[in-house]
């Protein structure tokens, strides 16, 4: 962080402020352990509120401080919105991921501060701070922490910022872990967290039906014929049949990747309460599906992990997927 900006965020912080902290949609680990993590670091000497524009999964709900978020409410959201000085946008870096909460952040007139990972951020922040090239956003909120006030890390903070770097990271082993990375989680380990209690909720801590979706959703992958492509899908069928939550479909696309040769797996979840198809993508070497996703899915995200939307069947959306596919591996490389 440059001398200028670090002034102007001191400036903004030498009074008691109002600070709202926002995370992106169906907020994961990174988004919600980023927003944790800050309002640790101010609640002492500020009034903060998370508002999150929709529920979560209840497998984040160890987290320190998780109880106090609020799902967003339009007559509270608009009371606090109304009363706030500062907000933080945290994880996403297009008001399109805040859904609902959009509005709200721009017709504030609070200041308005974005941390995020994520390629190609839009420019409504009045102090936009972002690294394509970190880990996690909350690598960075770490970044932001000790620069600001180092004495005031303690172990909740560690808790949440390591549970999102060991989220978005696949536990150290994405191309996006730097050595930068394995320290920061090692300075965190050192306020006491627990690397074995932090795996165990995130990844050993599901109903027995989630274990029958994953087993539905394996069986539904399919192969493009000629392509190093695998897609699957989880309809709303086998969502009710497996008692689906949020958060249940989480690392599922992935299995895609473990088979040899493959260099691009996606998953299609079927919405039918929302109308709409969303599409997770993962890629590894030189496959990039961030690019594919903008161009063809109103989508977008990291190189190697994005995500999109489709309004049409699912069906159709798969269809449409194996055309456009074949045409963009055409195009970029043969």
């Amino acid at each position: 962080m440059d001398k200028k900006l670090l002034d102007n965020i001191n400036k903004l912080f030498s009074i008691r402020r109002k600070i709202i902290l926002i995370p992106h949609s169906s907020p994961d680990a990174d988004a919600l352990g980023s927003c944790l993590a800050l309002y640790h670091f101010f609640k002492d000497q500020n009034d903060v509120s998370i508002i999150s524009p929709n529920d979560y999964t209840e497998i984040l709900n160890f987290l320190p401080g998780s109880e106090n978020i609020i799902i967003h409410e339009s007559k509270l959201s608009e009371e606090l919105f109304k009363n706030a000085d500062i907000i933080f946008t945290l994880d996403f870096n297009s008001l399109s991921r805040a859904r609902n909460l959009s509005s709200f952040i721009t017709n504030s007139s609070a200041s308005i501060i974005m941390i995020d990972h994520h390629e190609n951020p839009d420019k409504y922040a009045n102090i936009t701070i972002s690294n394509p090239k970190m880990s996690s956003t909350c690598e960075m909120v770490y970044n932001f922490i000790i620069t600001l006030d180092k004495s005031k890390m303690n172990y909740e903070i560690a808790t949440c910022i390591y549970t999102g770097i060991v989220a978005d990271t696949g536990s150290f082993r994405f191309p996006s872990t730097t050595s930068k990375t394995l320290k920061v989680g090692s300075e965190l380990i050192n306020y006491g967290v627990n690397v074995t209690e932090i795996f165990e909720k995130l990844h050993n801590n599901f109903q027995f039906k989630r274990l029958k979706l994953l087993g539905s959703t394996i069986n539904n992958f399919k192969k493009i014929d000629r392509l190093p492509i695998l897609y699957t899908s989880i309809s709303d069928e086998d969502q009710r049949l497996n008692n689906f939550k949020k958060g249940d479909s989480e690392g599922f696309v992935n299995f895609g990747l473990t088979v040899i040769g493959i260099l691009c797996s996606v998953l299609f979840i079927e919405k039918k309460d929302e109308g709409v198809i969303k599409i997770s993508f993962r890629s590894k070497g030189d496959f990039k599906v961030n690019i594919f996703a903008s161009k063809y899915f109103n989508g977008g995200g990291h190189e190697h992990a994005s995500g999109g939307i489709s309004k049409l069947s699912l069906i159709e959306t798969e269809k449409k997927f194996i055309t456009d596919i074949r045409q963009y591996i055409k195009e970029n490389y043969e």
